[in-house]
Order: C-alpha cells, then structure tokens, then sequence
C-alpha cells in the first residue's frame, strides 16, 4: 500500500474520532473507537504490544 493512502487512512480515521467524540472521556473510549475505525479501513491494529523486560 503507498504510504500516502496508509496516512489518508488513518488520519481521516483519527479525525473522525475526535470531531465525533469530543474531548472529555477516557482514552480506553477513544482507542476502542479509533481501532474500530481503522479496522473498518481493512488496516491491521495491534492493540497491546508486549514491552520486553531487560534487568
């Protein structure tokens, strides 16, 4: 996919979450509704990346 129509996706995707939900709720209610929307855009979304412990 060229990088232009993957960044269309998903800041049209981000947009409309925000202009839709305004600001004033938890970011758990946003993230689910941005990767709902991305998904919808047939984009794949890792939710929850694993952070490699190092001692």
């Amino acid at each position: 996919m060229d990088i232009n129509v993957l960044t269309h996706k998903i800041f049209d995707s981000a947009y409309k979450v925000h202009t839709t939900l305004s600001p004033g709720l938890l970011e758990s209610a946003y993230k689910a509704c941005l990767v709902y929307e991305l998904k919808k855009k047939e984009l794949f979304v890792d939710v929850v990346k694993p952070i490699p412990h190092y001692l």
